[in-house]
């Protein structure tokens, strides 16, 4: 580990994180084990390499990310509980997963099982459903990024900010790792979108299934091009056993024609989920069938005490033992909801009735300005307020909302004052809209989430802004904006399809015919020679009539004359002349 990073054992960010020890490094930032000292909890805190820190641009990034990706909250996904940053560190505190890597697993356990590998995938998708919903795209799915915990539960990491990590190893010629599961479009240096999530699955799928990659190579560039151009082995010819409608699945969620592959997390999810019902009715799945794996493969997961067949006796003795603890248990349930009752009705009620002491009635302050309500005098000694804020466009900043207890109670005066809690509206917070024109989908929700807005998505044709990149935004770049608002942002879906009409080609030549094809934006496909009466080299037919509608760059066949059949001449013949009678 980098001896810069040491320096952070045993100190304590913020006055709340106490870094215990190092579990986990990597190019971009080292991962430590500390104590939340203010929620009694343990906690991974990954820390930002000092050299990354000090680049502006780099800390931005990893500011966004993190912040958005902070938004996610799934049981497949790793929580990310806080993000903090000053001038000497940037780190973010997530969820401490007690388990081992998806590439641990299978190195221990080798090749799984297709039940298995089913149960993973189902959650891995599940997981990427719910972070695409929400405009995160993971970008490194890989079997590193994916964690197992005791349970056979999966956990999914560093969304988002495994692309931060991902593009800092590839400035360190540190790409190796990560190319096995790389999408087609991202090894031609695209922008991934969630359907490149989906395709890193598949390869992940093919890799539990069959225990090997379904491509590989001597350098990265021969893996990438080969993720590119390539056709994997279909998983059966390697494992037999696993069913055709999972191998089929695996092998959609990898083609690398994107548009082929599926085209959201849930497509793939619900392809999952119907073959495990069809498996199910067929009585081929088993629930909890890899439990002991989990507990033999996974360090210190063992079942505590005897996990051998129970004998009557002592399973007698266990019966008894629980009816004995559920009467105790029942018995103390009854009691804590008795004192519960008594608590409630004192405070509201009894103690009321039973007190000499010296009574108000609430008044009511919503509508007030707050600031009146607090430094009014004759309020000073007989309450205590505390005050909540909540963002409220419909009325003016400083104005109270609600207020606990309501107005009307009939309340006793304590000496410490009577405590109410006061909502306070904010008014209208606004800020300006990002400039996220030309930005892809993926980063342009991201920053908009960041600022505050919520977004909606619509699709346009564009001859000049490539496919799933931002064409404009309502309101516009840089306009104020209360936040919490939608911003509207239109997304390019290519180039327009234009319709034209098709060009007459019969009568003129194969060159002619060629030349206006390609004058009218269609596509000559090939021809065909055969034999008419029409002169040799003209063009007889095409495969779409002429005059009708078709789409720019169609394909196009034309059948040209080879001219007519030649007639065969027939051969003389010697027979004797016939002389007339006369």
């Amino acid at each position: 580990m980098d001896t810069n990073m040491d320096k952070y054992l045993g100190t304590t960010l913020d006055d709340r994180y106490e870094i215990q020890e190092v579990i986990g490094a990597g190019g971009m930032a080292v991962v430590y084990k500390a104590t939340d000292n203010r929620l009694n909890r343990f906690v991974a805190v990954k820390i930002l390499r000092e050299e990354l820190a000090r680049d502006d641009e780099f800390r931005r990034r990893f500011q966004t990310e993190a912040q958005a990706v902070a938004m996610l909250s799934h049981p497949n996904i790793v929580s990310v509980y806080d993000v903090s940053h000053s001038d000497s560190v940037e780190y973010i505190v997530m969820e401490l997963i007690e388990g081992v890597t998806l590439m641990q697993y299978m190195q221990r356990k080798g090749t799984l099982g297709w039940k298995e590998a089913l149960h993973f995938s189902t959650q891995i998708s599940k997981a990427l459903d719910h972070a695409h919903s929400k405009g995160i795209v993971h970008r490194d799915i890989k079997p590193q990024n994916i964690m197992i915990l005791r349970d056979g539960t999966i956990k999914v990491a560093d969304f988002g900010i495994a692309a931060l990590e991902s593009a800092q190893e590839q400035r360190s010629a540190q790409t190796v790792g990560s190319v096995h599961y790389i999408a087609p479009e991202q090894a031609r240096g695209g922008t991934p979108d969630p359907r490149s999530d989906i395709y890193s699955l598949g390869v992940v799928m093919y890799e539990m299934l069959t225990g090997r990659m379904p491509y590989d190579g001597d350098t990265a560039e021969q893996i990438a091009l080969k993720h590119i151009t390539g056709i994997a082995v279909p998983p059966q010819d390697l494992n037999p056993e696993i069913p055709d409608e999972l191998a089929r699945i695996t092998l959609k969620a990898m083609n690398a024609d994107i548009n082929e592959r599926y085209q959201s997390a849930s497509e793939l999810l619900s392809d999952l989920e119907a073959f495990r019902a069809q498996q199910a009715a067929a009585g081929r799945m088993v629930s909890e069938e890899y439990a002991d794996d989990y507990a033999d493969v996974i360090p210190d997961v063992r079942p505590i005490g005897n996990t051998g067949e129970m004998t009557k006796a002592k399973y007698a003795r266990r019966r008894k033992r629980s009816r004995k603890v559920s009467i105790m248990s029942g018995a103390v349930g009854v009691l804590v909801f008795m004192i519960a009752v008594f608590v409630f009705l004192w405070n509201y009620w009894l103690r009321d009735i039973f007190s000499t002491a010296e009574r108000i009635e609430l008044p009511s302050f919503v509508g007030q300005d707050y600031e009146d309500v607090v430094n009014n005098s004759s309020y000073r000694n007989i309450y205590s307020f505390t005050v909540t804020y909540s963002i409220d466009p419909t009325i003016p900043e400083g104005q109270i909302i609600s207020q606990d207890p309501e107005a009307g109670r009939s309340l006793m005066i304590v000496p410490e004052g009577i405590s109410v809690t006061l909502t306070v509206s904010t008014g209208v917070r606004e800020a300006n809209v990002p400039d996220v024109l030309n930005h892809s989908r993926a980063e342009a929700i991201t920053e908009l989430q960041a600022a505050g807005f919520t977004y909606e998505i619509e699709t346009a044709p564009s001859d000049t802004v490539t496919e799933n990149y931002v064409i404009s935004t309502s309101p516009g770049p840089g306009e104020p904006l209360a936040e919490g608002s939608t911003v509207i942002v239109t997304v390019s879906s290519g180039p327009a399809e234009h319709t034209i009409t098709m060009p007459n080609l019969v009568g003129y030549t194969e060159s002619e015919a060629i030349n206006i094809l390609h004058n009218n934006n269609l596509t000559y496909a090939d021809t065909t020679y055969i034999e008419s009466e029409q002169d040799e080299g003209t063009v007889i037919r095409q495969s779409i009539d002429a005059y009708e509608p078709v789409e720019e760059h169609t394909r196009i066949y034309i059948w040209v004359s080879t001219g007519p059949a030649e007639t065969p001449t027939p051969s003389p013949t010697n027979e004797p002349q016939v002389t007339p009678d006369e």
